[in-house]
């Protein structure tokens, strides 16, 4: 599928960056745009694989019951959803919520008010979090052809 080429190619891209901030020290950026590197590919999941996405029990409904539209879904339920349907494992859930944990340090005064200060450990944990997710999203996408 073209999709899945294309989007490989901007994985690659994205990780090369991210590994370029680790290695410049820049290690909120590599929190962060991991973060957003996990959240863009799964939504990507999603809009190509809608029925498996929107038929999880996981999936965030609407006050009708109804499940909310991808644009709509926060990375907390796409990373459920995608537990759910067996894209990735339960060790990878876990880590991944506390990499999206991690990410929301975007907003300043969340960083200034926990007095987080991002260390290279942190950033090294949260890059190999998300590169577990890519390999096990990976390892299991074939289900969907099927």
């Amino acid at each position: 599928m073209a999709w899945t080429v294309l989007f490989s190619d901007i994985l690659e891209k994205r990780i090369k960056e991210i590994e370029q901030c680790f290695t410049a020290g820049a290690h909120l950026s590599v929190i962060l745009m991991a973060g957003s590197t996990l959240e863009g590919l799964l939504l990507g999941l999603a809009i190509n694989y809608p029925k498996q996405f929107n038929c999880a029990k996981a999936s965030p409904k609407d006050g009708n019951g109804k499940v909310k539209q991808f644009q709509e879904w926060s990375l907390s339920a796409f990373i459920d959803v995608a537990k759910e349907i067996s894209l990735i494992q339960h060790d990878t859930s876990k880590f991944s919520h506390s990499l999206r944990d991690f990410r929301n340090y975007i907003h300043p005064f969340q960083q200034m008010s926990s007095g987080f200060a991002p260390r290279e450990h942190t950033a090294k944990i949260c890059l190999q979090v998300l590169r577990a997710a890519i390999s096990e999203i990976r390892e299991n996408i074939y289900k969907f052809s099927i």
